[in-house]
């Protein structure tokens, strides 16, 4: 790709010639104002929010739409920009209604952030501002506000070039330009809830989170969606210690910007359950975790090795799940261990839904796949009812509602809580540390957003502000609920060393190196590897 050198405020740099002017600023940090331009979508040019002075060009350019060419010299904050960009504002404010204190956007709002830094901070318009419909029902998950609508359209361009449905489209002109569906039509497709984030105004918000929290009293939390094996990338929000919202985060290697909507909607919803088990039960009665580990070893000890079978888990972390099998290989070599899979081959697209509806089925593949006890579930259902497998202890699954003596870890109330034995109350993905395998064999983190009684606090860098601010604003706002359970192989652990093991483990990264010592695709595998973003597996 041919290069050419452009100055930026006094910056040389090389770019390649087929840059515009805004994505070159963004090579040294110069991040210029804009509305309309997204990095994802093409280019509309019609905020005019970036106009930029380039010499000897004699009008001001809009540098998302202006490529660069060599020796360009580009001015983006001298004295003649800074008036063109007041004037832009004071354009865009004239109708804009004035209710920042209750709009949901208010703390993350591009508009709100450029008055304060970008506008002249009065205006001349003294008229009526126009008025346009409000909360306009435009999709079953969003709602359209059109007084707020900048008209910057994002929103069109997302579902014309990212999900290819053309649902919104400008109609009138002037003043009352604003944003509608097809007569009779509405915004429902599978990622429709995008919209909300890249709009840069209150425009479009999420129906299910509106007016539930401003964001400054909110936790935020890098994590990764489990609603099936892509594996988006995303920032958990949450208050009171429960889940408020899902939004993505950029990966250019599995999600890009984007999420799915039920990705985004349900699979926290279980999190916040009331059916979610506060403490271990047998049957009916509550245990306390010394008397949880007593009888669950008490049943285990009623049947040999071959008469017990494990179920992993693709709902469970790599961690987890390389623990149970450290489990089994220790104290019941003879056992059998299967797990299930999730497919709805009619729920996947070429956009990000996968149709394995779980997020670990390849790591519990890399895991299990050499191990030799490791049999097809439809063979270990025969055996079940072939009473060569007298007992079964589950993993996170919620699967086996036939089966009468069941030794379950699982996180919140099912079916097939009336058939176990005993179930011992595991912690959700929001609760724990680990990682999980995505389809395309990346290994991404998950990190703790909420807080049990037995929390794992991870001072890596990454978290330690943000559990500064958690224990903040929970002190503040109340701790809301707090639910007895553990995670996955802190209970295997129990388990285990109950019976006579002597496993030391502290966190669940001493879990992880051991894990990527012993197995081969994950070898020389970190925690500090796979970062924010991810790694691949051998």
């Amino acid at each position: 790709m041919p290069i050419c050198k452009v100055t930026i405020d006094g910056n040389q740099i090389e770019v390649e010639n087929s840059s515009t002017i805004i994505e070159a600023a963004e090579k040294i940090n110069n991040t210029i104002p804009h509305f309309c331009w997204h990095p994802k979508l093409s280019v509309s040019g019609n905020c005019r929010m970036c106009l930029v002075e380039v010499e000897k060009i004699p009008k001001l350019v809009i540098a998302c739409m202006t490529k660069v060419s060599d020796g360009m010299i580009i001015y983006t904050n001298n004295s003649r920009v800074i008036k063109a960009r007041e004037a832009v504002m004071e354009f865009i404010l004239i109708n804009h209604p004035l209710d920042c204190p209750i709009c949901d956007e208010a703390g993350e709002c591009k508009l709100q952030d450029y008055a304060y830094n970008h506008s002249a901070g009065y205006s001349r318009f003294v008229e009526n501002k126009v008025h346009k419909p409000k909360r306009v029902e435009i999709g079953p998950r969003v709602m359209f506000d059109a007084e707020r609508c900048i008209s910057c359209s994002r929103c069109i361009r997302f579902c014309d070039e990212i999900v290819g449905k053309h649902q919104l489209q400008f109609v009138n002109r002037g003043d009352k330009v604003t944003i509608e569906t097809f007569p009779g039509e509405s915004l429902d497709n599978n990622y429709s809830m995008n919209v909300v984030d890249i709009c840069p105004v209150g425009a479009l918000t999420n129906r299910d989170f509106r007016f539930k929290s401003r964001v400054w009293e909110m936790s935020f939390t890098d994590s990764v969606c489990v609603g099936c094996s892509r594996g988006c990338n995303i920032e958990i929000g949450s208050r009171n210690n429960e889940i408020l919202r899902l939004t993505p985060r950029k990966n250019e290697e599995v999600n890009s910007y984007w999420m799915c909507d039920n990705g985004r909607i349900n699979s926290f919803k279980f999190v916040n359950d009331e059916t979610r088990l506060a403490t271990s039960k047998k049957e009916n009665e509550n245990l306390n975790w010394i008397d949880a580990i007593a009888q669950t070893l008490s049943e285990l000890k009623k049947y040999n090795s071959n008469e017990i079978g494990f179920v992993a888990s693709p709902f469970a972390t790599n961690e987890d799940n390389y623990f149970l099998k450290k489990l089994i290989s220790d104290k019941f070599p003879n056992s059998f261990v299967t797990f299930a899979t999730y497919l709805n081959q009619t729920d996947e697209d070429n956009l990000l839904i996968k149709s394995d509806k779980t997020p670990n089925s390849n790591g519990v593949k890399e895991i299990y796949s050499p191990y030799k006890k490791n049999i097809a579930f439809d063979l270990f259902l025969e055996k079940i009812n072939s009473k060569e497998i007298k007992c079964v202890y589950t993993l996170d699954e919620h699967i086996l509602d036939k089966i009468k003596n069941i030794q379950s870890i699982i996180s919140h109330a099912t079916n097939d809580i009336q058939n176990a034995k005993i179930v011992l109350a595991s912690s959700t993905f929001a609760e724990v540390s680990g990682t999980v395998t995505n389809f395309n064999r990346r290994v991404q983190r998950l990190r703790p957003a909420l807080m049990t009684t037995e929390p794992e606090f991870i001072f890596d860098g990454i978290n330690l502000s943000r559990w500064e601010k958690f224990k903040s604003w929970n002190d503040r706002w109340g701790k809301g609920p707090q639910r007895d359970s553990k995670q996955n192989w802190k209970i295997l652990q129990l388990v285990a060393n109950s019976l006579g093991a002597k496993y030391n483990f502290k966190t669940t990264e001493e879990v992880f190196n051991e894990m990527a010592s012993i197995i081969p695709s994950f070898k020389n595998l970190t925690y500090l590897k796979i970062g924010k973003l991810g790694s691949q597996l051998n």
